[in-house]
């Protein structure tokens, strides 16, 4: 069974997906509501009150996303 969803996020929730790749040293910095998003999408978790991204979250953004492909071709 495939399990692959294609998420098509716009451009703040792709920008926030790439910032949690690393350790967020200014959380505070990230979009309430776009970390509430992606939390409801099962992309990002909270772990000891700080964001992180989730193993969904990081196949999501090395799949990416077809709007994003049609940028780059």
């Amino acid at each position: 069974m495939d399990d692959e969803i294609d998420y098509d996020l716009s451009t703040d929730r792709w920008e926030t997906l790439k910032t949690l790749r690393a350790p967020v040293s200014r959380p505070s910095a990230i979009s309430r509501t776009v970390l509430k998003d992606l939390i409801a999408l099962g992309l990002v978790s909270m772990s000891d009150d700080l964001p992180v991204i989730t193993r969904q979250g990081r196949k999501a953004l090395i799949r990416g996303s077809s709007r994003l492909w049609d940028v780059a071709a």
